[in-house]
């Protein structure tokens, strides 16, 4: 008698969003976090030896992806700085008072702000706990199908195994009482020829 084999049971896919998602958010957690960190360094240089120069402003941020632009120079090299945070109505040739670090001439700031760009210091402080708030659940929800497929694999491999016991099981039955019947009948049949 062959026993029938047990299929292990099917083990749930998790889609490769979950890894993507993973990724992107540890990618964006790390690029903000470096974002807000070079912001509050610059800062802290400027803070430390600030130096006043002149600017002007050459491009004004329009919607589409461009960014404002204001040029000035320290030591006789012109410098252009991008992204600062210009006042509403400020135009193209208006002069801007800048900072800039003694130490480095391309860590600048508009006089009276604390940071370079502070948009981006705003948006590293609130996208970091997100992206790792949406990195922690990803991890889990990785490991939980991990244990999953683990647990399931472990029952299918019980449920096999115990199968082919069963199954050897069976078709050893018949061979063990066979070899009771004979033993007794050969007993049997040497005491009736000893009387």
């Amino acid at each position: 008698m062959r026993s029938a084999t047990v299929p292990p049971p099917r083990t749930p896919r998790l889609g490769r969003g979950w890894y993507l998602a993973a990724v992107l958010s540890a990618v964006l957690a790390v690029g903000m976090c470096l974002l807000g960190w070079r912001q509050a360094d610059q800062a802290d240089r400027i803070e430390a030896h600030p130096v006043r120069v002149e600017g002007v402003v050459t491009q004004l941020p329009t919607g589409g992806g461009s960014y404002s632009a204001v040029s000035y120079r320290v030591g006789g090299q012109a410098h252009t700085a991008a992204a600062l945070p210009l006042a509403d109505g400020t135009k193209v040739g208006d002069p801007i008072c800048l900072e800039h670090a003694a130490d480095d001439a391309g860590a600048v700031r508009i006089c009276g702000d604390t940071y370079p760009q502070p948009v981006g210091v705003g948006l590293a402080r609130y996208s970091v706990p997100v992206a790792v708030a949406l990195f922690l659940v990803c991890v889990w929800r990785i490991r939980r199908h991990r244990r999953a497929i683990a647990v399931r694999t472990g029952q299918g491999r019980i449920a096999t195994t115990v199968a082919f016991a069963a199954g050897a099981l069976a078709e050893g039955m018949p061979a063990i009482t066979d070899g009771k019947r004979s033993r007794r009948k050969r007993r049997a049949g040497g005491r009736r020829a000893l009387h």
